[in-house]
């Protein structure tokens, strides 16, 4: 049993005749008699009494005949439910990206698809990169932006979308004259961020083996959660930190703060993660495309 076929069963109860009902349905007389035909095989009766004035119902035609017509309700109700998703017209687009993206991008990307698309509810989550990556495999967000490298198992890993440069940064002048290298980073006072994921961070997975290659281990003096207090802490004197440039200039720190490339320099990685094999809704990719082009004109500042 089809849709199409109680669909062509209740165009012949209205039209009162095969011929009438097909050409109401845009269809030729014979296809429609033959869709009828099997639907009455699969159901094991007859549902009409052909006669030569107009069809008549019988019993078992008359049970079905409310019942097709729910049928049809429910699936038109169904495909009506997710119109807005496919319009633009309602849903809930779910987005993760690292968490330093608030200070960076998320205040103009989500004002433009809000402009763009009000009736559409978004829900974007600042998150490690790490936890974007596992909470987009498992499926609680759609997509998100994330600094390489994570853990691509079940994801799909889009191009590289942004660059920048994560710089050492101090305010003790003396402290930035030569870019330093993992034996210098070893014995700085370092205050490091992503306390709670640590060397899963991938930017600490990156100065971890940077470490593990020179034969020397980085430790902190202060090791907190947020990029952003990190910062704050090192534009007090409280000790380095290692960020990215476009943040220490997006919070209003270089004003206290002296920078300079790492020896060799470390650039960040960013890229969009979906779930492999996953349909992406309209929504997200709109977000998606919208977060490119502010990508775009994000420039990573000029070292000073």
């Amino acid at each position: 049993m089809t849709l199409a076929q109680l669909t062509y069963f209740l165009a012949a109860v209205e039209h009162g005749s095969f011929s009438a009902a097909a050409e109401a349905m845009y269809i030729a007389q014979p296809s429609l008699s033959e869709q009828i035909r099997r639907l009455e095989h699969s159901l094991g009766v007859p549902l009409f009494v052909r006669t030569n004035r107009k069809l008549v119902l019988t019993e078992a035609g008359q049970l079905l005949l409310p019942r097709a017509q729910h049928a049809l309700a429910a699936a038109k109700e169904a495909a009506e439910s997710v119109r807005g998703v496919r319009t633009l017209t309602g849903g809930t687009v779910t987005f993760g990206t690292f968490s330093s993206a608030q200070h960076l991008l998320l205040s103009d990307l989500i004002a433009d698809f809000h402009a763009c698309h009000p009736q559409v509810r978004v829900r974007v989550v600042g998150l490690n990169s790490s936890e974007v990556a596992d909470a987009v495999r498992d499926g609680t967000l759609e997509a998100g932006l994330v600094s390489l490298p994570v853990d691509d198992r079940g994801l799909d890993v889009g191009n590289v979308v942004w660059t920048c440069e994560a710089v050492y940064l101090s305010t003790d002048p003396s402290r930035v004259t030569a870019p330093p290298t993992a034996e210098r980073l070893s014995e700085a006072p370092l205050i490091l961020p992503e306390a709670r994921w640590g060397n899963a961070d991938p930017t600490r997975r990156r100065l971890l083996e940077r470490a593990q290659e020179a034969g020397v281990s980085l430790t902190s003096v202060v090791e907190v959660e947020s990029p952003a207090l990190a910062l704050a802490l090192a534009a007090r004197s409280i000790g380095d930190t290692i960020s990215s440039l476009p943040l220490a200039h997006a919070l209003g720190y270089m004003d206290r703060l002296h920078a300079v490339s790492l020896d060799p320099p470390l650039h960040e990685t960013f890229a969009f993660i979906t779930r492999r094999e996953a349909h992406v809704s309209p929504a997200t990719r709109v977000l998606i495309e919208l977060a490119t082009k502010h990508l775009a004109r994000l420039e990573s500042p000029a070292q000073p």
